[in-house]
């Protein structure tokens, strides 16, 4: 894991090491890495990506490297009624992007989107503008729905090291945003890199957003299935893993009283 973020307690979810953080330790130490202009990855997870990562090495491997945030409610509740953290709040993509435009006004911080399609990025970059007056955005990039050639990919790097962001928000809906980021993380000079799934669809308006009290009672996830009925085998592989390994971690560990 990160050297930078080495005193921050952690959690262990099914393979994958947690931060306690909140938005606010987040912002710390996005602060930090931009001070010391060195790149790292921050992989936003749910449930979907961490029963994923059970199969998934790479993707794993990946997790555990970097900063992890945990974007999904449930997440938060084990970690508190399995392991005890005592988090109040999770961190979710959306939310943390909407703050670190808000944060970095004042503090000359710089982004760059990577993702989605043309039309959703030029409604996201007039969007942010206009509910962040100040935000400083470098550039944005719509990528085609294919492999990028070796020269295409990079222009892309070069594209976004001539911009000089600090901040690279890849949109291109997980895993394959956390694998392309990990894969060109040490070749692009932006200190702090992050997938962040559909929240390009719901800054520019294009995908709405679940109630509050939806999103508190850990029901964002069929909010967007009534959206998008093409998630229907991602949340029905996914969920009952996660629901099921749930209950056996908390009867093991906190019934039984057995180290898992």
């Amino acid at each position: 894991m990160n050297q930078s973020h080495r005193f921050v307690s952690q959690v262990s979810i099914m393979g994958l090491s947690f931060p306690c953080l909140d938005y606010q330790r987040a912002l710390e130490i996005f602060e930090q890495w931009i001070i010391e202009r060195k790149p790292h990855q921050v992989c936003v997870a749910n449930v979907h990506t961490t029963v994923t990562c059970l199969k998934d090495k790479d993707l794993r491997d990946i997790n555990n490297k970097s900063l992890i945030t945990m974007d999904g409610l449930p997440l938060v509740w084990y970690a508190n009624l399995v392991r005890d953290a005592e988090i109040k709040e999770r961190v979710c993509g959306p939310e943390l992007m909407l703050r670190c435009f808000d944060h970095g006004r004042t503090k000359g911080w710089t982004h760059f989107f990577l993702g989605g399609k043309e039309d959703v990025l030029n409604d996201l970059v007039k969007a942010v503008k206009s509910r962040y007056s100040g935000v400083d955005i470098v550039g944005w990039y719509s990528p085609p729905f294919r492999a990028l050639s070796s020269i295409e990919d990079k222009q892309l790097i070069d594209r976004i090291n001539q911009s000089s962001p600090d901040f690279l928000w890849v949109g291109l809906g997980a895993p394959k945003q956390e694998k392309w980021i990990a894969a060109h993380l040490t070749r692009i000079n932006a200190p702090v890199q992050i997938g962040v799934g559909a929240a390009f669809d719901f800054h520019s308006g294009h995908l709405q957003r679940s109630p509050g009290w939806m999103q508190k009672a850990g029901l964002e996830w069929f909010f967007r299935l009534l959206q998008d009925k093409r998630l229907i085998n991602r949340y029905f592989s996914t969920n009952p893993v996660f629901l099921m390994l749930f209950l056996r971690d908390f009867i093991n560990i906190k019934l039984l009283k057995k180290q898992v």
